[in-house]
């Protein structure tokens, strides 16, 4: 019953960030010209859909998405690349798309889709790097535990297209960027990196996260980190000042929607917070440490409660096991809850894909930890090794959900009887 009340949420938080409704109700004025539509991202397929069906005019133009997040379009082409670490079908993806918004003119207009996921999706190196040195650049990332403000702002020092040098490109068109934010704080500037949207920071901070979270980064990007700043426009640049930029879904309103739905089934429920970010098994300790207090002494919540939390947690890679950091979070957190009673819990990502398996999450309770090892799996041996997603699998407690047409990032809830 309680796992169908989670699951439940989560449905409605995937529900409340579908592109259509959100698209249909922020649609920029017509130009005297021509509509190119560009974007990038998990959502950026389904964007472009309901974008075609919304807008009244002639369009062309051009999105990249995950492999496998694809959506059929009448005049929009969509491509596939790899994420989370880029390939060539993204490299040339943005390399045609800064060739179609080449050579326009003041009256046209340029959307852009941009949805989480675009930072890997749009791989265009700066000067004097190549694609393998992008690749490389993002594996760092990935394994160092950096929030994704951090990366972002590192992977704009090594590109051509992020940090609104693709809004450049695109002067004197005028350019409406359509943002589905997947970032704590909803920031349209970090969401997949921000290529139509100027980028706070510069290389020295640069310089400073790379040397905090020890990134082995190729030979290449470190000569161009110690370099000269790849400057990028600023937000006051004049061939931007017609620009304009809506955050159409996100994780608050989602975690609205789904607050409702508990309250709706008798359940109340709590927002602690839709941008939490930190270690996964971290973020989990101080979960389980509330849940527990409200379980054994009612307080700082009432019993029947929901918590409800978004963001987006990091994982630090120790081991060579499987499993995204919503997994990592719901391990470590049936750690923390091992034989307590009256607690169940969720943790997904909103885009249906958990790092790079096939499940968006899982569920655990105050049982899940016994179960494990009655499987014959160690919880706190997965835990070292980074392999939540088999441990759940052994126990059939993956979430599976398939592609969602979405994305705002990390849906946690731990619901207290």
């Amino acid at each position: 019953m309680d796992t169908i009340l989670l699951e439940q949420m989560f449905r409605t938080a995937v529900a409340q960030a579908q592109p259509a409704l959100a698209i249909a109700q922020n649609l920029p004025e017509r130009p005297k010209g021509r509509t190119i539509v560009i974007g990038a991202g998990k959502a950026s397929a389904q964007m472009a859909h309901a974008f075609e069906q919304a807008w009244d005019g002639p369009i062309t133009g051009l999105v990249v998405t995950r492999y496998g997040y694809g959506q059929a379009c009448e005049h929009i082409e969509i491509v596939e690349a790899a994420h989370p670490v880029p390939d060539e079908a993204g490299f040339l993806a943005a390399r045609r798309i800064m060739e179609t918004v080449a050579g326009l003119g003041p009256d046209d207009l340029v959307v852009a889709l941009i949805s989480g996921g675009g930072s890997s999706l749009l791989p265009a190196p700066a000067p004097g790097l190549m694609l393998d040195d992008e690749q490389a650049i993002n594996r760092a990332l990935l394994a160092s535990g950096a929030p994704i403000s951090v990366m972002n702002l590192i992977r704009n020092q090594f590109s051509a297209i992020k940090g609104g040098r693709l809004a450049a490109m695109c002067a004197p068109a005028r350019v409406a960027t359509l943002v589905v934010s997947d970032v704590p704080g909803d920031d349209p500037a970090v969401v997949a990196s921000g290529p139509t949207i100027p980028l706070a920071g510069d290389r020295a901070l640069a310089r400073q996260y790379a040397a905090l979270y020890r990134l082995d980064l190729p030979t290449r990007a470190q000569a161009l980190l110690a370099g000269e700043d790849n400057l990028a426009p600023l937000a006051s640049a004049p061939d931007l000042a017609r620009n304009t930029v809506r955050t159409i879904a996100s994780a608050a309103l989602s975690l609205e929607a789904a607050g409702a739905l508990a309250r709706d089934w008798g359940v109340e429920a709590a927002i602690l917070s839709d941008s939490i970010e930190g270690e996964s098994r971290d973020v989990a300790q101080v979960h389980a440490a509330l849940a527990k207090e409200v379980a054994a002494r009612n307080r700082p919540f009432s019993k029947p409660v929901v918590l409800l939390s978004g963001g987006e947690t990091t994982v630090t890679l120790r081991g060579n096991g499987r499993g995204g950091r919503n997994a990592e979070f719901l391990l470590a957190l049936a750690i923390a809850i091992d034989g307590t009673q009256g607690i169940t819990a969720l943790a997904a990502d909103t885009d249906g894909i958990d790092g790079s398996q096939d499940n968006a999450g899982a569920c655990v309770d105050g049982t899940t930890a016994t179960r494990l090892r009655q499987a014959g799996i160690d919880p706190l041996a997965a835990l070292a090794n980074n392999d939540a997603y088999s441990a759940f699998e052994a126990i059939g407690d993956l979430l599976i959900t398939g592609p969602t047409g979405t994305n705002v990032n990390d849906f946690r809830a731990i619901l207290i009887r």
